[in-house]
């Protein structure tokens, strides 16, 4: 394949270029910049005087830390948050056969896309970032695109998680404060838990993340199961069905779908996590055991809630436990809904940090001047999350916008891309490559799908909203 040919090209003037790399062609070149940190850089080819090297070498020592323990925690906190409190609602629309089906087959999916995200970067080990993968298969405009639409969903995201945060602090304070308020502290938050910049010096937040949703979840259902016993005819007169609710409509449908994509999101961050691995080759580890802890809890939570609540459960799924365990729930919630949006943060953060300073050792961030660049990214990037948080204040259809439009490329119709022109070897419709690219086609055609379907019913269903009166305004000091 031509795709094939010039990767494989790009890739010869790549470990070229990393052999005998010279400060003026470092200078002048116009393709990517070079990775941060970079494994084969040479500081005596870059005429750096003693204490830059120190910084250089500090530098290098601090981003190869992570060991396939702290990514799986990584990966954790960046998919496990906002997913697991709207699948019950998807759960509710689809019913629960497909609910369950989508959850563990979709999980599957992901699983498998990140294992060749895994495979691109080990054939690839100057790729730290997506936007570099975009670079293997298009060249310089597959680069700025995909960096671009990287940058996009990730502040996306911050921005989804900063709106959470002022839906739970509006919740557990059950207070008439203008919602700015509760959104200015969300980003705040979100502002201080991004500062740390190497991803191994956040992992044992991680620990703490796990725990918070696992204790928010458990809280919903125990709470939501009382309830139900409690009522009228108790669990068995729960109105749940195991097919999808009476006239769903298209747009419905696939809003539900999008929530259960959006959380399975993880592989957008996975080239930026494993370019700070010691070794890269256990990634397949940490994949395994994510995937694994994933479908149990979305598909456990989705199911459990859902046949405990019915068809009226809410999204995020603490709503239905009830005004006074909802506010536990909530403040249980805290530290998942900010330390996971602040990881997103970190990621498009060191990817736009490392771009404007590839020729210096500030992107190193282990000086003052480092430092200070540093935090004045971070700020800037919370600040637009926060407006974003503000322009479009609502939980469900935010989340589905994000899939259709970013987590459907990141996560399935480009890695089977990869494996076609970067990873395949030989003739795709070979004997032996055959079962492998029709698997890889399909998965491809899902996310296309998932695009196309998932970004019409989500703004269909916006515009039903707001003709409706579902929707606060924009920036307004209404409570969500």
């Amino acid at each position: 394949m031509s795709g094939l040919t010039n990767a494989t090209a790009h890739v010869a003037v790549d470990e070229s270029v990393a052999g005998a790399r010279s400060k003026k062609s470092l200078e002048t070149s116009d393709g990517p910049p070079p990775p941060l940190p970079a494994s084969d850089f040479d500081m005596k080819e870059y005429d750096l005087d003693e204490a830059e090297q120190r910084i250089a070498a500090a530098g290098e020592a601090k981003y190869n830390r992570l060991s396939w323990k702290q990514l799986t925690l990584l990966l954790i906190v960046d998919a496990v948050a906002l997913g697991a409190l709207s699948i019950p609602h998807a759960f509710a629309t689809l019913g629960m056969i497909a609910g369950v089906v989508c959850c563990v087959g979709i999980g599957m999916i992901a699983v498998y896309t990140s294992w060749i995200i895994g495979k691109v970067k080990l054939a690839f080990p100057s790729v730290q970032h997506y936007g570099d993968a975009g670079g293997l298969l298009m060249g310089r405009f597959g680069y700025e695109f995909v960096s671009a639409v990287f940058v996009i969903q990730l502040v996306f995201v911050v921005g989804s998680h900063c709106l959470t945060g002022t839906i739970s602090f509006a919740n557990i304070t059950e207070s008439t404060i203008c919602s700015l308020v509760f959104g200015v502290v969300s980003m705040i938050i979100l502002f201080l838990f991004a500062i740390p910049s190497s991803f191994a010096d956040i992992t044992f937040l991680g620990y703490i993340d796990f725990i918070s949703i696992l204790g928010a979840i458990g809280i919903t259902m125990i709470a939501t199961g009382i309830q139900s016993s409690n009522a009228p005819g108790g669990l068995s007169a729960v109105p749940w069905s195991a097919y999808p609710k009476e006239n769903i409509t298209f747009t419905e449908a696939y809003v539900a779908i999008g929530d259960i994509v959006f959380a399975y999101s993880f592989a957008a961050c996975q080239f930026s996590f494993m370019g700070e691995m010691h070794t890269p080759e256990d990634y397949t580890k940490s994949i395994t055991v994510l995937g694994l802890i994933e479908i149990m809890i979305y598909t456990l939570t989705g199911a459990i809630i859902y046949a405990f609540v019915g068809p009226t459960v809410q999204s995020p799924a603490l709503l239905s436990a009830g005004t006074t365990v909802s506010r536990i729930a909530f403040g249980v919630s805290l530290p998942v809904i900010f330390i996971s949006g602040s990881i997103n943060c970190i990621v498009v953060g060191r990817m736009v940090h490392a771009r404007v300073y590839k020729n210096s050792m500030i992107r190193y961030i282990n000086t003052a001047q480092g430092w200070m660049t540093w935090i004045l990214f971070v700020a800037i990037i919370t600040v637009i999350a926060w407006v974003i948080a503000e322009a479009i204040p609502f939980f469900t259809d935010l989340l589905s916008i994000i899939s259709a439009l970013f987590t459907s490329g990141f996560s399935f119709y480009l890695p089977p891309v990869m494996w076609f022109f970067l990873l395949c070897k030989g003739k795709w419709y070979s004997r032996e490559n055959l079962p492998t690219a029709i698997i890889n086609f399909l998965v491809f055609l899902m996310g296309v799908a998932v695009l196309v379907c998932g970004l019409y019913s989500s703004i269909d269903d916006i515009r039903n909203s707001y003709r409706t009166g579902k929707v606060r305004s924009p920036f307004t000091c209404a409570q969500t």
